[in-house]
């Protein structure tokens, strides 16, 4: 198994209708885990074609949270992703420095503003989502403080390190590398420990094949 029975009790799958996210609720829902899919909205534009990738993204979460059995949701973080990510990126740009969107976007986004909706608003054990990364979870004493219940006294705190994936060619850990704590302490990488071929083999097991011949934009 992958976590204790209290944090599997209501998992939130971040999902992106990509292989990756999809395996990851797989095989949380294959351990006995209460899934639920969340679509992530951070952008409306339409592409060269007048296609809106997002709309197309969603109805491909959709089908594989039907096929999984699992209840789906979309949220919308369109105002904060170019609040705090796309405009950012802008500005740091134009002051000559080269700034990474993937990590703004993990730091301000999916494990900020995501992370703290699903723990209040879904009332989330965990949230999981499909990066190539691990964690690595160990105890020590000191005071606790949880944002959405206050200081807790002296307990046994758990301390989260971040890790190298399995698979060094798709290994995500630096870009996760400004995640805070908190969430760390209740997130989950299901496919830290596969190989991507593992995955492709994962997705054709659950019967999502056509994931496997959906391209990466």
């Amino acid at each position: 198994r992958f976590e204790s029975d209290q944090i599997m009790k209501r998992v939130i799958a971040a999902m992106s209708g990509g292989i990756d996210s999809s395996v990851a609720a797989y095989l949380l829902k294959r351990q006995g885990a209460h899934v639920t899919g969340v679509f992530m909205r951070n952008w409306d534009e339409r592409d060269e074609t007048g296609v809106c990738r997002a709309s197309q993204d969603f109805m491909d979460v959709q089908r594989v949270c039907e096929r999984l059995a699992i209840p789906c949701l979309q949220v919308d973080f369109v105002k904060e992703y170019w609040n705090d990510v796309f405009s950012t990126f802008l500005d740091q740009y134009k002051s000559g420095h080269t700034p990474n969107p993937d990590v703004l976007c993990n730091l301000k986004i999916k494990f900020t503003a995501f992370y703290n909706h699903v723990m209040t608003s879904l009332k989330a054990t965990a949230i999981a989502t499909g990066h190539y990364a691990q964690l690595h979870r160990n105890s020590t004493g000191g005071m606790s403080h949880d944002p959405f219940h206050g200081y807790l006294g002296y307990v046994a705190i758990q301390v989260v390190k971040l890790l190298q994936s399995v698979d060094t060619f798709k290994d995500q850990s630096y870009f996760l590398c400004q995640v805070p704590q908190v969430a760390l302490q209740n997130t989950l990488f299901p496919i830290g420990h596969l190989t991507k071929p593992l995955v492709r083999e994962l997705a054709c097991e659950a019967g999502l094949e056509f994931l496997t011949h959906k391209k990466k934009v």
